[in-house]
């Protein structure tokens, strides 16, 4: 099998250095068949382009995949075919990206060092950036982070290491998170938070001292509802190792550091509920700082394995099969301990760990207060959802479906609106179901049925730049009541991410880094850009890189477009069948035209077909196949070959 190729051999040792030349000359030793022919063991396809190129110097560059062919004129050693292929790569790349591309923020000046815990300001900077730093070493935890979307498996065993002189970069990214306008950008060793509005635009809004710690959590809070820090007071804590530092952000920009506090053990999620900062680990630790009390208290609870919250509510995964609750707002403490009251609210039938969480809160529980619905995942592979009704207040919440569908430990679950998404440990297996609700609720008639099952592959970085894998989680990002996503970045060191929807899987758009570097971080989070009446929030994908920076895509123009493209694609189908249909009506059997009514006009960034539809099957003239070495030359008036790239 393969193809058999042939040239001139001046033409294709014209190039000294090349692998051709090599081959040729006898430098490398080369396997023959009967008839004395070269055996190349590579794309047939792609070659074919390259031995062209030797013979006219000429390139079509449409037709083809140009980084597949850059890479094996790499192979080859053809130097002027790759200078080529790379102007082609250059101008499709733009730097100011594609429409998608909302926002740039440059990296940060590296702040002065910490000195004492109170009276922080903000605008302190050392001019120019560091080249190295030094950092101390810091205790590490074994376990996988949390998921940003308040679900995740915690407790997996990770390789991070950490050791001086070594890890991560310091100038990249390595956590995003974001709350209402503000975003908090998390470094090896300093946070710095950016604000937007709708007549300024992104600003730098505050920046913390650098710490010796190396950052492995961010949590921000930019509402502070009343409480002793005052209505405009926004909040941003970190934390590393066992440590975590709180900060309160003044309007002015200046930052007053609250506290430093200890968990005792590796922090694995740190959030807030309210104005209520919650740190845990998979230990069994829950440490609490109340907003109105200055209050920190750590807890003794079983094993966590995953977490989320629910209005001020905090429902904790446990490791003996357990879903327990703490209610952070009131901060119930026992009489006889002041510990915080911890109460069980479902054991799970085979007392399997719960390793995810996904917690919804259906329209009536903002009228009765106790109709609730909870998705959660076991070591096991089995998803169940478990429902609160008004009725059954006294007996705790009721099993409504069992799902055993994975084989692997699940890693994350959302329960949505339209949706239930759960993922498990084989490769982010993902499996999917239809939610049938009646008046909000979710209902058995016809129940939830299966949708779809994909992967969403991702790579980890074990011996790379040392990233945070609480800054990479795939998701699935977005509120409940919409179409929520998956976020893939397939290998680590890459510049490119696919967003995805986490329903079916389906490609919604890639977003590739306008400056060719390394994404390090990324997150989904919507934003109020706007304050006029009628106004929505848009969605935004924020991407953290290797050298500091903040690229923003604009993610809810990128599900309108894909949307639009969905509806056409529908739309094209219905017409398909509808004149199958009626030609077969006309005839004993079906009917089309030939090709040359077929006509191809190619668009911005797509084909669209017109088609008419004849009354004889005899007149339709049989496309001829196209060779990968004749690609875009028929004419779509010849009826031979329509070129669809």
């Amino acid at each position: 099998g393969g193809y058999l190729g042939g040239g001139l051999k001046f033409l294709l040792v014209v190039l000294i250095f090349s692998f051709l030349f090599s081959l040729l000359s006898g430098r490398i030793s080369t396997l023959k068949d009967e008839t004395g022919a070269i055996f190349i063991d590579r794309d047939p396809s792609l070659f074919a382009p390259i031995l062209n190129f030797l013979r006219t110097k000429e390139l079509h560059p449409r037709s083809i995949d140009v980084h597949l062919l850059m890479h094996e004129a790499e192979f080859y050693g053809i130097t002027p075919l790759v200078r080529k292929l790379q102007l082609c790569d250059e101008l499709d790349r733009s730097s100011c990206g594609t429409v998608l591309f909302n926002g740039y923020l440059p990296p940060p000046v590296y702040p002065v060092k910490r000195r004492n815990r109170h009276s922080v300001a903000g605008p302190q900077f050392m001019g120019g950036r560091a080249g190295t730093l030094e950092r101390a070493p810091v205790r590490r935890s074994n376990t996988m982070p949390p998921n940003l979307g308040n679900t995740g498996m915690l407790g997996k065993a990770a390789t991070e290491e950490r050791v001086t002189g070594q890890g991560s970069d310091p100038g990249m990214v390595r956590i995003i998170c974001g709350h209402h306008n503000w975003i908090a950008v998390g470094y090896a060793q300093f946070v710095v938070c950016y604000r937007v509005k709708e007549s300024t635009g992104w600003q730098q809004v505050f920046t913390s001292p650098r710490l010796d710690w190396l950052i492995d959590r961010v949590a921000l809070n930019a509402k502070v509802m009343g409480g002793s820090l005052g209505d405009n007071d926004k909040m941003v804590a970190v934390a590393s190792g066992t440590e975590i530092i709180l900060w309160a952000i003044c309007p002015d920009g200046n930052g007053n550091e609250i506290g430093v506090f200890s968990l005792n053990v590796p922090v694995e999620a740190l959030f807030f509920v309210g104005n209520q900062l919650i740190a845990t680990s998979h230990t069994g630790k829950v440490g609490v700082w109340n907003a109105v009390t200055k209050h920190w208290q750590n807890q003794d609870v079983v094993p966590i394995n995953s977490y989320d919250t629910a209005g001020s509510f905090l429902i904790l995964g446990c490791n003996n099969g357990s879903i327990y609750y703490i209610d952070v707002q009131k901060f119930p403490l026992r009489m006889k301990d002041n510990d915080l009251l911890v109460t069980e609210l479902y054991r799970d039938p085979s007392e399997d760990a719960i390793t995810a969480l996904s917690v919804y809160l259906t329209p009536k529980t903002s009228d009765s207060g106790n109709w609730i619905e909870i998705a959660y995942g076991t070591s096991s592979g089995t998803v169940r959802v478990i429902v609160q009704h008004p009725e059954t207040v006294g007996s705790g919440p009721q099993l409504f479906q069992t799902f055993s569908v994975h084989r692997s430990p699940v890693t994350k679950i959302m329960l949505s609106e339209k949706h239930l998404i759960s993922v498990c440990a084989d490769n982010n297996h993902v499996r999917t179901w239809t939610v049938t609700r009646f008046r909000g609720m979710i209902s058995t008639q016809p129940g939830s049925t299966p949708l779809t099952s994909f992967k969403i592959l991702s790579l980890d970085d074990i011996d790379g730049h040392g990233g945070c894998a609480a800054g990479t989680e795939i998701g699935p990002y977005g509120e409940r009541d919409e179409q929520q996503v998956f976020i893939q970045r397939v290998v680590p060191d890459t510049d490119k991410l696919y967003v995805r929807l986490s329903s079916n899987g389906k490609r919604v758009c890639e977003v590739r880094s306008v400056d060719g570097t390394s994404i390090t971080a990324f997150v989904v989070h919507e934003c109020e850009g706007s304050s006029r009446i009628g106004s929505r929030p848009r969605r935004y994908l924020f991407s953290g890189h290797s050298n500091g920076s903040i690229q923003m895509w604009d993610l809810t123009t990128a599900m309108e477009i894909a949307g639009k493209a969905e509806k056409m694609d529908s739309a094209f189908r219905l017409i398909l069948q509808s004149s199958c249909r009626s030609s077969a009506s006309r005839s004993s059997q079906p009917q089309l035209h030939s090709p040359p009514e077929m006509l191809s006009v190619r668009g911005r960034d797509k084909i669209v077909a017109f088609i008419q539809w004849p009354t004889s099957f005899e007149t339709m003239k049989k496309p001829a196949p196209c060779s990968p070495f004749e690609v875009n030359r028929h004419s779509a008036s010849t009826g031979e070959c329509i070129d669809a790239t």
